[in-house]
């Protein structure tokens, strides 16, 4: 049932208009990237901030209010494009462990924000220094990065593994 799904996904228009064009792959590509850049170096910020890292002379409230829409942004077009590639090669995609890989990662690093906006940042006012900042906040934050950087490991991993839009 779910190969006859990505199948059907497969042989869309857009799908193949995606696959057969010479450049469509390469240029969603390349947004795609440019996308992951951008939410991982925000969230990166946000991280770091939370790690006492840096950014120790901001708030973390300030910190990643500014940081949140640039996120939120760049990880909607990352869906965008990536669901676009995805499309192009579903089948492949789906059966990839590298890919597998990388959507658990996302949800596990999404389960992490969802965890620190609903009770560990409920306290942020408080961490205007890096002394003040919570160990449990701290370990969010390092989870997090570690998180995005094995996200970023296996999107690379899937290029290799792959054989393209074919």
């Amino acid at each position: 049932m779910l190969d006859s799904t990505l199948q059907y996904l497969q042989d869309t228009r857009i799908a193949t208009a995606i696959r057969e064009g010479a450049t469509r792959f390469p240029w969603i590509e390349c947004v795609h990237v440019l996308a992951l850049t951008l939410v991982i170096g925000s969230i990166s910020i946000v991280d770091l901030r939370l790690l006492g890292l840096r950014y120790r002379d901001r708030s973390v409230l300030e910190t990643t209010a500014e940081a949140l829409p640039i996120t939120w942004s760049a990880f909607a077009l990352a869906v965008l494009t990536g669901g676009l590639m995805f499309s192009s090669n579903a089948l492949a995609y789906a059966h990839n462990s590298f890919f597998q890989a990388k959507i658990a990662l996302i949800a596990f690093a999404g389960l992490n924000m969802l965890g620190y906006h609903l009770v560990l940042g409920r306290g942020a006012a408080s961490w205007h220094t890096a002394a003040l900042t919570p160990l449990r906040a701290r370990l969010v934050g390092g989870v997090s990065l570690a998180l995005w950087i094995a996200v970023a490991a296996c999107g690379r991993w899937i290029g290799f593994t792959i054989n393209g839009p074919t």
